[in-house]
């Protein structure tokens, strides 16, 4: 839709929010008389005057509205506007009493004397000194979000970049973001250097200006951590640099070289490649070999009744373990780390509720956690032991001086226990494994457990893969396939395709189907049907318990397209369920819904009253309810109840379908998976194998033969820069 300017006076703020700026205001306007805007609007008063750039959106329960994209603000010049303005309690101390005080002395010049001279005040009954000194020192501080808000929006930059920026800053983040723009390109920011770069254009920053060069190799080598990397070959960087920043290889490598001089980058040697790091990824790698070497390095501590112990488990448990099983339980009980792994059917679980029968016989103190909120429940329910996600183990909270994500739990602060086990360690990436070493006391034992065929962590490294590959670590693989798993066509397709053998598909009397379907619109009914009808219906499995995992977020068979199909199937609208909408999204009381980014500081209480802190990347609930007056949804993550404000919703997507990276540590009643066309990087090996083996009871593919063939045979995954293994096997 085409953009629109539209001027007017805020005539009441229905809805703001302090911390991101996001506002729902009425607006008299110039050229539509009463109207609802929204958008990014921080710190909107009563009586102020905007120009508003934006467009129409039609909202399912609020209809029209005008959402704003880029605004400026026009302060209040008459007598009328400035009592209104400053009676809205728009500045800390005045109310409307002491704001008629003040415009009844200082009239249109009210303001100014506010900005300028504050202690003039002072000469109004009832305002100390002191007290109108603080009241010019709060409107000098909005008004200075305000100019900075404007200023950068004026370049499409958005509007919460401004307000984090003044946060950090204060009254000279003006100033200095005029002498480098580029330092909003820094995490805490968040700014994209192409947009950075248009306003350093503006501002006349010369294209070979040390700054733009710094800032352009710094964000290269950030953004390549959402890609897998831990550091990129110098080679390579230099060339994305040239590339990003049109400028030759001289005063690139001129830029590496000052960035290393000033500790912001790290040099190395990994394969005798010259590698570049930052120093926070440099020093995780280090110091995890280094930890897990000494580890893997102090001797074994005997356990001569090993044997004894283990029957007493099978007792206990009814159970006959396999002879690799019976290794795994004595080496947890031998050795100060341990790796346990194992696909589909061979008894990993099994073998893990063993170990902790086992410490519990020697009295050990014994932690166990998970990546996620489903694993770490789903890992509960297997053992019977109590999980805890890894950040809740380590207790995740909001630095106070930085404002960032940091962890109580270090080496200043270690965990009580003697033994540590981790599941799902596929998922686990560099930085979080950094940290709990940290906070692993000295003298524990470490259990790491997971399978390495599943897809590696979203985040940077291939930890899992290399500790098993550097052959320094003693591991235990489990191999054999029970009776019982062989009897489930799941599983044993799931391993055929580790194989790179073609699975099973026309069976007909087992727990995994195949229904081929070539084109996009019978794909999508097939999946909406089977979901809603057929497996609820035939199969007794409720559509809670069903799963649609697929390849890629993009496409005709795309999980964003998917989850639009199933929305209306699975939950309709009705007028017994209220709706929010952000964007394109609607979010619907029933919906299925998914969090994407780590909150940290986002509050949860839990159903027998006890509260926390942090709702993760993953993380999958319900919406209970939504209250449309304060523009807020309660969703319930498990046991967890959590309200989210408007300004949230973009870090929430539909769940109906998911990636097959999103999948990862969780375990469904029944898993349809979309077999269909898709970017060749994403139609592999690791993809179809992860989906396989979250399917506890029924498998459905539906799609196409020749999609399932070239997954099995396409081994191949995106090259990671990890310097792990390297490491391990170095020292």
């Amino acid at each position: 839709m085409e953009q629109e300017l539209i001027k007017g006076k805020i005539k009441a703020i229905i809805f703001h929010n302090s911390e991101n700026g996001y506002a729902v205001l009425r607006l008299n306007s110039e050229e539509y008389g009463d109207i609802t805007v929204v958008g990014t609007i921080p710190m909107p008063m009563s009586g102020e005057r905007l120009m508003v750039t934006g467009k129409w959106i039609a909202h399912s329960s609020y209809g029209k509205q005008f959402e704003a994209e880029f605004l400026e603000r026009l302060l209040p010049d008459s007598k009328e506007e400035i009592l209104l303005y400053l009676s809205s309690r728009a500045v800390k101390g005045i109310g409307p009493r002491t704001a008629q005080k003040i415009v009844a002395k200082f009239g249109a010049d009210s303001l100014k004397i506010l900005d300028t001279k504050p202690e003039l005040l002072a000469s109004i009954s009832g305002i100390s000194l002191a007290k109108a000194k603080e009241m010019g020192e709060n409107y000098r501080n909005q008004i200075g979000v305000r100019r900075l808000v404007e200023f950068l929006t004026g370049s499409h930059l958005p509007a919460e970049i401004g307000v984090r920026a003044y946060g950090v800053y204060g009254e000279d983040a003006m100033d200095l973001i005029r002498e480098n723009p580029y330092l909003l390109v820094q995490p805490e920011f968040g700014a994209s250097f192409a947009a950075v770069d248009a306003l350093a254009v503006k501002l006349g920053l010369s294209a070979e200006d040390p700054k733009r060069v710094d800032a352009g190799i710094l964000s290269l080598l950030r953004n390549s951590l959402n890609e897998g990397h831990c550091f990129l070959p110098e080679d390579r960087l230099t060339s994305a640099a040239i590339q990003l920043l049109r400028l030759d290889e001289k005063l690139v490598s001129e830029g590496i070289d000052r960035l290393c001089v000033q500790g912001s980058l790290k040099v190395d040697e990994i394969h005798e490649i010259s590698s570049i790091y930052l120093p926070e990824c440099w020093d995780a790698e280090r110091m995890i070999a280094r930890r897990m070497l000494d580890m893997a390095a102090q001797p074994s501590d005997e356990l001569p009744e090993a044997e004894r112990f283990i029957s007493t488990i099978e007792k206990r448990k009814g159970i006959c373990y396999a002879e690799l099983q019976k290794q795994a339980i004595r080496c947890a009980g031998e050795e100060k780390l341990l790796i346990l792994t194992g696909g589909p059917g061979t008894g990993k679980t099994t073998t893990l509720a063993g170990i902790l029968s086992l410490c519990e016989l020697l009295h050990r103190k014994t932690l166990l956690a998970a990546p996620t909120g489903r694993a770490a429940k789903r890992l509960s329910e297997l053992t019977g032991s109590e999980a805890s996600t890894i950040h809740r183990l380590l207790e995740a909270q909001i630095s106070p001086s930085t404002g960032e994500m940091c962890f109580a739990k270090d080496e200043n602060e270690p965990l009580r226990c003697d033994t540590l086990i981790i599941d799902e360690m596929s998922m686990v990436d560099l930085p979080l494994m950094y940290s709990v070493l940290r906070a692993l006391p000295k003298n524990a034992n470490l259990i790491l457990v997971g399978d390495p065929d599943q897809l590696p962590s979203v985040g940077p490294g291939n930890v899992f893969r290399d500790l098993i590959a550097c052959g320094r670590i003693k591991t235990v693989a489990l191999t054999e396939i029970f009776r019982q798993a062989q009897e489930s066509l799941i599983v044993m397709n799931a391993h055929a395709v580790n194989q790179g053998v073609l699975p099973v598909l026309h069976a007909t009397d087992r727990d995994f189907f195949f229904m081929k379907r070539s084109q996009s619109v019978a794909l999508l009914r097939t999946v909406s049907e089977l979901c809603s009808e057929r497996l609820p219906k035939y199969m007794g499995i409720s559509p809670t318990e069903i799963q649609v995992i697929a390849p890629t977020r993009k496409g005709d068979a795309g999980t964003v397209h998917l989850n639009r199909v199933l929305q209306e199937a699975l939950n309709p609208p009705s007028d017994q369920k209220k709706e929010l909408r952000s964007g394109e999204r609607c979010f619907r009381e029933g919906d299925r819904v998914m969090q994407i980014r780590n909150n940290y500081d986002l509050g949860w209480r839990r159903t027998d009253g006890t509260e926390g802190l942090g709702i993760f990347n993953g993380d999958c609930g319900t919406i209970v309810s939504i209250d449309r007056s304060n523009e807020q949804l309660l969703i319930r993550f498990d046991d967890r109840d959590v309200y989210y404000d408007t300004e949230l919703l973009p870090d929430l997507e539909l769940a109906y379908a998911i990636t097959a990276h999103k999948s990862q540590g969780c375990e469904y009643g029944a898993v349809v998976f979309v077999a269909f066309d898709a970017p060749s990087r994403l139609l592999n090996r690791g993809v179809l194998y992860t989906a396989m083996t979250r399917a506890k009871e029924l498998m459905v593919v539906v799609g196409k033969e020749q999609v399932i063939a070239h997954m099995t045979m396409n081994h191949q995954r995106n090259v990671r820069y990890c310097g792990l293994e390297f490491r391990l096997r170095k020292e």
